[in-house]
């Protein structure tokens, strides 16, 4: 029997940002972003959801070494943004690189970051992250 199964793994970090786009005065910052553009930050107990896709293997019953993926969420998602603040303690996020910490942009990053790191037949199709109880963030690559 062939098919697609998908895991999914949950991890949670909280960090602080603010939405800023380097190039535009601080009018047009607060125009576009609102609250989020203030220059003090703020911070969100964040909530990710990791799911990866692929042939449940025969020898094992699984679809990957269960480790192995929280092995790479530690690295690539706690480690990286828990007790941060994301525009200035992540690179890719800072002013000088230009991504905006929205949910949106923290979901295609988590994802690739994620997938660069799975072995061959394992795919990650889904992250949503989660601000809060009321606002998420999905990127499904493609």
């Amino acid at each position: 029997m062939s098919g697609r199964t998908t895991l999914t793994r949950r991890v949670a970090f909280a960090a602080a940002h603010r939405y800023r786009r380097p190039g535009w005065d601080d009018a047009t910052n607060a125009a576009t972003f609102g609250l989020c553009a203030r220059p003090n930050y703020h911070g969100h107990s964040y909530v990710c959801d990791v799911s990866v896709s692929g042939a449940v293997r025969c020898e094992t019953g699984m679809l990957l070494d269960l480790g192995l993926l929280d092995m790479v969420l530690l690295q690539e998602v706690r480690e990286r943004f828990d007790h941060r603040n994301i525009n200035l303690d992540v690179p890719e996020f800072n002013e000088a690189n230009g991504l905006v910490p929205t949910g949106e942009e923290l979901a295609r990053f988590i994802a690739e970051r994620v997938q660069a790191r799975m072995p061959a037949g394992v795919r990650v199709t889904c992250v949503r992250v989660a601000e809060d109880a009321t606002l998420s963030a999905t990127y499904e690559p493609s």
